[in-house]
């Protein structure tokens, strides 16, 4: 058994939270687990929760779509969420929730080492940049943590909820899709 299965039967097992009892699927990533780009939201909505994969839903229609329109191909790239399972009502995780599910992400960013993380929402860049971020003013910023970089912007959802942000959102993934260009060259 590899470490993913290994990761995928802890997270399928899990009860440290009470997200796990109104769950239909455990929901850890989608993409290339060897990419070098990973991108981290909150958690699961009811589309992920049935499909069991995260961004399959209208903001995961819309993320595609972006990530199309700056030339990511599908194997250059690595989604998951801060949460495994979906928060009643897609309300924001707990802290007790995301702080239980932190270890399963810590896991992740081990297996996959990506050398850039982009944090989709405040829940990500308040796990995993600086609890204090503030996304509407802190976006589009690139961070160095470990070696690492990362850079928080806009949700999807947001985006859907209020399309004013779109050009921001865009211009932070044209800031993604450079680095990327020049970190991950030679990368697959």
């Amino acid at each position: 058994m590899d470490r993913w299965e290994q990761l995928f039967i802890k997270c399928q097992n899990c009860t440290k939270c009470g997200l796990h009892t109104n769950r239909s699927k455990v929901v850890i990533g989608r993409g290339n687990p060897s990419s070098s780009l990973m991108f981290v939201g909150e958690g699961p909505g009811e589309q992920e929760d049935l499909k069991g994969l995260p961004f399959v839903g209208p903001a995961g229609k819309l993320l595609d779509l972006l990530l199309e329109s700056l030339y990511f191909k599908q194997d250059e790239y690595y989604i998951a969420n801060v949460v495994k399972c979906r928060p009643p009502n897609n309300r924001e995780p707990y802290d007790e929730e995301a702080q239980a599910c932190l270890e399963f992400l810590r896991e992740q960013f081990i297996l996959i080492r990506p050398k850039i993380i982009v944090c989709l929402g405040a829940v990500a860049a308040k796990y995993l940049i600086d609890k204090d971020i503030k996304i509407t003013q802190d976006r589009g910023t690139w961070i160095n943590k470990k070696g690492c970089w990362m850079m928080p912007t806009f949700h999807p959802a947001a985006l859907l909820r209020d399309p004013s942000k779109k050009p921001a959102a865009f211009e932070d993934m044209r800031k993604v899709r450079m680095k990327y260009d020049e970190l991950c060259r030679n990368c697959k």
